[in-house]
């Protein structure tokens, strides 16, 4: 299946799990399906038959509000059975509204932001250490980026010369109750991290073979930094750009219109 038939799977995915648990977040979700549909299908190392191998790329959701596109995407690639996203938000379920390493396929608990990085940090630098070859990716939101701790992060990371760590910020431009830009001002965001010591890398955060692209032959002696320009809500027109849909929860009316949308039967 081509990734875009299956990003539009995982969206309605992750419009079901918000639409069953009365659950938020769901326009944060959908503006980075794009990005963990690439990874997970192209991009990362990563065995779900052998969650925990050693020798695995890592992936962090640092915005970790976000987990029904992780989840989505890991039942899609069998670390769990599909069936299981209809506990999401239940009582004993490890599918819970921010991830937990519980459940087979999550690195680390998220979703107090601003750590992610520093989490992927480590990681990065234990691989160094002990001569592994994986390489860790965090993804993170702009908001996210009016954390101090993911300055120091960014810091700590161009030091080491984590060049084994990538960075993902997925910009949608905004954060929960606001415009990114209005509640504390990131721009110039490039140079920023750039003057941190990074390499920094700008993409449309839906082009795919942009997405894909961006990891291969990118040899550097330093952290990589990918600034994802993206919509909040992407993929249904009646959510797009529409930050009431942060906290919004879908009716089963816009189940209805939102799956016709996507072109799913």
């Amino acid at each position: 299946m081509k990734t875009q038939k299956i990003a539009a799977l995982l969206r309605l995915n992750a419009i079901e799990m918000s639409h069953n648990a009365k659950a938020a977040h769901l326009a944060s979700s959908l503006s980075c399906i794009d990005i963990l549909t690439v990874l997970y299908e192209k991009i990362l190392k990563i065995n779900p038959k052998r969650p925990n191998e050693q020798h695995r790329d890592r992936f962090i959701l640092s915005k970790g509000h976000a987990a029904t596109s992780l989840y989505a995407i890991l039942a899609y690639r069998g670390f769990f059975k599909k069936n299981y996203l209809k506990t999401y938000g239940k009582k004993g379920s490890l599918l819970e509204e921010h991830p937990t390493p519980k459940l087979n396929g999550v690195e680390a608990a998220t979703g107090s932001l601003g750590h992610g990085l520093s989490v992927g940090c480590g990681i990065a630098l234990s691989a160094k250490i002990s001569s592994k070859k994986f390489k860790t990716v965090v993804l993170m939101g702009d908001g996210e980026c009016n954390e101090g701790a993911v300055w120091e992060a960014a810091l700590f990371a161009s030091s080491k010369k984590l060049n084994n760590l990538y960075a993902i910020v997925d910009f949608n431009n905004w954060q929960g109750i606001g415009r990114t830009k209005d509640i504390l001002q990131l721009h110039p965001f490039k140079k920023k991290w750039e003057s941190f010591g990074w390499k920094v890398i700008e993409i449309n955060g839906h082009d795919h073979k942009k997405i894909e692209k961006v990891f291969k032959n990118k040899k550097t002696n330093k952290p990589i930094l990918i600034i994802a320009k993206t919509i909040k809500g992407r993929g249904v027109s009646f959510m797009e750009d529409d930050n009431n849909w942060h906290y919004r929860v879908p009716s089963k009316s816009d189940l209805i219109k939102a799956k016709r949308e996507l072109g799913i039967k």
